[in-house]
């Protein structure tokens, strides 16, 4: 039998030239005795454990985007009325009444504009139903008149309210109310806790400026607070110079409505001010469209002034008024602010275009703030023109081009050849 050592294996046994053979290494990366590392259970367990917080994490911020977007749509929103509630405080008030005011005062204007919106449509569609027989008598006898038929309006009416297209979509109707319903309380659900967050954030901003910088060294305090107050400039500037550019176009509009004897004319004039200044670029055609549409049915020449005026005042508050209101609020390019439109309304909907601009300009200003610029070289290639000595110029070019083409030079030759022989 084979000798063994202390742990029951085969001793190893001395080959033919008097030397023992070398030991196996351990199986499995195990260690002398054959146990498992120490410092693998718990790579496992903390593996695991990241895992879960990760899908976890995951999951709650998947069910809490709704209420982060709605904290940052009432962050703006604080940021906006954070001037006037500040000048308010600054002159004896207390804050929180002055945000109050501010409040009660928002709520006042986006009330009365709602209401009195909601009475134009109201009223339009009446009209609309009213005189639908009327419509529907006309294209009936011009139907008759060109394509010889005999309709009538009553056999019409008995077809479409027999039909199967009908009775589904009335079907629809009624179970889509109850969704209706449900999206409606939502919304007004949503807009208290925007309402809420936003009082909060402009009431207690200076408890919440401390609270922040209580946790940051003293450097990165001032940080924080320079950003704020750029985030609040730019946000509350954009805010006011669009509310005062807002109104010169509603007072514009109406004065126009108003000469055409265009009906609702305060309502619409309303209407395209805010619309057009809160939707950049195109927000004034779309503003348009609501005047146009009623100026049409006073008379369609009406419609088309509407539309003259509408392309005139884009052009004069694009290169004359706009200008002189943002060169110190929101001076960003209307190509980067139609982007940055896009961009949030992928990103966020209506709320993504709505703060888009005004988000933009902040980090536009705190590039600006922290991105160190150089003087730019006086070169007129910066200024677009071409240098002096830098080649011929276009004139030069196209007259050596026509020097040079085949009959140009038979041409030349023959002049030589008649010159000299003339000599």
């Amino acid at each position: 039998m084979a000798p063994t050592d202390e742990t029951g294996q085969a001793a190893p046994q001395p080959s033919d030239s008097g030397t023992a053979p070398p030991a196996r290494p351990p199986v499995g990366g195990a260690g002398a005795n054959g146990r498992m590392p120490r410092w693998l259970p718990r790579a496992l367990v903390l593996a695991l454990a990241l895992v879960a917080a990760f899908q976890l994490g995951s999951w709650a911020f998947h069910q809490l985007t709704g209420l982060l977007i709605n904290i940052l749509i009432a962050f703006f929103l604080a940021l906006a009325i954070e001037p006037a509630v500040s000048w308010m405080a600054s002159r004896g008030m207390r804050r929180g009444l002055a945000t109050f005011i501010v409040f009660i005062g928002v709520m006042i204007v986006s009330a009365g504009f709602v209401t009195l919106l909601g009475s134009v449509l109201a009223d339009q569609i009446i009209k609309l139903i009213e005189g639908f027989p009327g419509y529907l008598d006309s294209v009936i006898n011009w139907i008759n008149t060109h394509f010889k038929t005999d309709l009538k309006r009553v056999d019409i009416q008995e077809g479409l309210l027999r039909s199967d297209w009908l009775r589904n979509y009335v079907q629809n109707s009624a179970t889509g109310v109850l969704d209706v319903s449900a999206q409606v309380i939502g919304g007004l659900f949503q807009l208290l806790t925007i309402g809420l967050f936003s009082f909060y954030f402009a009431a207690d901003g200076p408890r919440l400026r401390r609270t922040i910088c209580s946790v940051l060294p003293p450097a990165r305090q001032a940080e924080v607070l320079r950003a704020w107050e750029i985030a609040v400039n730019k946000t509350g500037g954009y805010i006011y110079s669009r509310g005062l550019m807002a109104l010169i176009s509603g007072v514009a509009h109406f004065i126009l409505l108003q000469a055409l004897d265009v009906p609702y004319a305060p309502v619409l004039a309303v209407w395209v001010g805010l619309v057009s200044q809160f939707i950049p670029t195109i927000g004034t055609y779309l503003a348009g469209a609501l005047p146009m549409l009623i100026a049409f049915t006073v008379d369609p020449w009406y419609a088309l002034w509407v539309l003259v005026f509408v392309v005139i005042y884009q052009q004069f508050e694009n290169y004359v008024l706009q200008p002189k209101l943002t060169s110190k609020t929101v001076d960003i390019h209307p190509a980067v602010a139609f982007g940055s439109v896009i961009a949030g309304t992928a990103l966020l909907g209506a709320v993504g275009a709505l703060i888009a601009i005004p988000a933009i300009a902040t980090l536009q200003a705190f590039l600006g703030a922290y991105v160190k610029r150089y003087d730019v070289t006086d070169d007129p290639r910066v200024h677009g023109h071409r240098r002096g000595g830098e080649g011929p110029g276009l004139l030069t070019r196209a007259r050596g081009m026509w020097a040079r083409r085949p009959g140009a030079e038979r041409s030349a030759d023959d002049d030589s050849t008649g010159g000299s022989t003339s000599s």
